[in-house]
């Protein structure tokens, strides 16, 4: 599955018991729509997203960046401290293509955030930046 969307906050890395490290972020997902009445309804989805493969990528994630996702979702439900019930979307994310609009950051030396070119990062090369570089 494929998401496009930007991100709501800058990326955290979080490292797990066994010292694995995910990266962490959120993106919003804008659609819109007539409905029978010819009026133009809007909504936004909100999905949690989980990047395993290279916690190097979490310096060019940054508010406000667009990103295209690849990869699988999934729902959670639970009942809050609060007693109410709540409810969120996940997406384990495989692959990130980076069309650039957040902050820019001084870490990110490469130009990868701001690229409309957008770079490619997955699990097929352990999170490199792919390139049309013919070597």
């Amino acid at each position: 599955m494929n998401i496009i969307g930007r991100l709501t906050g800058d990326a955290k890395i979080n490292t797990t018991p066994n010292d694995k490290q995910v990266v962490n972020f959120s993106v919003a997902v804008n659609d819109s729509y007539k409905n029978k009445q010819g009026e133009r309804v809007e909504r936004t989805e909100y999905f949690d997203c989980a990047y395993w493969l290279s916690a190097n990528v979490a310096k060019v994630l940054t508010k406000g960046t667009l990103v295209e996702l690849t990869g699988r979702v999934s729902a959670r439900a639970w009942i809050g401290m609060d007693g109410n019930a709540r409810a969120a979307l996940n997406f384990h994310t495989s692959q990130i293509k980076l069309y650039g609009g957040g902050r820019k950051t001084g870490a990110v030396t490469d130009g990868s955030a701001g690229s409309s070119a957008a770079p490619a990062i997955n699990s097929e090369n352990n999170g490199a930046v792919k390139d049309d570089l013919p070597f």
